[in-house]
């Protein structure tokens, strides 16, 4: 069964979340999809014990772990990282690291005493202390991640179709903090991406193109859930050019400069036939062409892909005016394309090294994954 919560309009935003339960179909959901900032498979590793760890002569205790999304839900088993670090502090002040393991449940040899262990799925991720006694037998531990799944895509107008190299996703905590400043989960998440989260409420800021069609929406994640959200974007995309006669050629060596209604630049091009995506309203089309200039106001209706013709002997020639400041994405700087993938024809980057007890108390790299 899913779950349809009402249309939310948040700002501009329309997010319709689709919520389904996390079982078998749901899991089915996430292995269906390439998780983010994933590297090229490596030999699953059980029971590594990290060397000289284990004192000489130590009696090992047999100990079996399980991680559930929900506390009634059923062990998941695939896509987890568990590692296991001495509560002890070691001379470089971080907690060493005894053993890891990843896939589904996993099985260490321990001597008795006191560890945390950390089990991560995704972004998602819980630790907590263990207790290996010296006698008797060693209760099989199960975590509850509390987590759940996030999908999310995006419209333009009401159902018009953005291609996925047009669009990304930032996701930040709900909260913000004292400085006016939300904390950044993930950045540059392309559409169609299933991301495990834990549960709570997420604030996202959804991308279409580079100049300013930007929409920000609170979407909520369920444990043992897979949300999908789709974000209504009020923009269009608006292909520009110069020409002689209505419906002749792109005029070539042309600057473009567009501007909003209140006269601030949000784009700019050297080209032909540039194309832009554009927030909905008014803009005038200014372009430049040798020693003249000419220029159009037009309007952007949401959804409404279409073309603008600037029309050279429609339009008094004007004195060369100074080019405006470029302009700059959201957020105030380019997208970076996502990391550990390799490029065609290159070579597959190097692993990274196993994160601290640290690195995942602060959700940075907190999975192999």
């Amino acid at each position: 069964m899913f779950g349809i919560l009402p249309f939310a309009r948040i700002g501009l935003a329309l997010a319709l979340v689709l919520l389904t339960p996390f079982g078998a179909a749901a899991q089915d959901a996430f292995k269906e999809f390439k998780q983010l900032e994933s590297t090229p498979k490596m030999p699953k590793l059980n029971a590594f014990i990290a060397p000289g760890t284990a004192q000489e002569g130590a009696h090992l205790r047999d100990v079996s772990l399980e991680a559930k999304l929900t506390a009634d839900g059923a062990p998941v088993e695939d896509g987890l990282s568990w590692y296991v670090f001495s509560p002890v502090t070691g001379t470089d002040g971080k907690l060493p690291l005894i053993a890891s393991s990843r896939g589904g449940s996993a099985a260490f040899q321990l001597a008795a005493g006191d560890y945390f262990v950390n089990v991560s799925f995704g972004r998602a991720g819980v630790t907590k202390k263990l207790t290996v006694p010296d006698e008797g037998e060693v209760d099989k531990q199960v975590m509850v991640l509390d987590a759940g799944g996030l999908l999310l895509n995006a419209v333009s107008g009401s159902d018009v179709r953005i291609r996925p190299d047009q669009l990304s996703f930032s996701i930040y905590s709900a909260e913000v903090r004292d400085d006016g400043e939300r904390g950044l989960v993930m950045a540059d998440v392309p559409p169609n991406t299933v991301v495990r989260l834990n549960a709570g409420t997420y604030h996202i800021v959804s991308e279409y193109g580079n100049v300013n069609a930007s929409i920000r929406a609170d979407i909520q994640v369920e444990a043992g859930k897979l949300t999908e959200a789709t974000i209504q974007h009020r923009a269009a995309q608006i292909n520009f050019k110069l020409v002689s006669e209505t419906g002749g050629e792109a005029i070539a060596d042309t600057a473009w400069s567009i501007l909003t209604a209140a006269g601030d630049s949000v784009g700019e091009s050297v080209s032909a036939f540039p194309t832009m995506v554009l927030s909905e309203g008014e803009y005038t089309a200014v372009a430049r062409n040798k020693d003249r200039i000419f220029q159009r106001d037009f309007t952007v209706v949401a959804g409404v892909n279409t073309d603008v013709e600037v029309l050279m002997k429609d339009q008094q020639a004007q004195q060369p005016i100074a080019p405006a400041a470029t302009a700059v994405a959201p957020g105030g700087q380019a997208a970076a394309g996502p990391k550990g993938v390799p490029q065609p024809g290159g070579e597959i980057p190097p692993q990274p090294p196993l994160p601290s007890y640290e690195d995942l108390q602060s959700g940075d790299g907190a999975s192999l994954d």
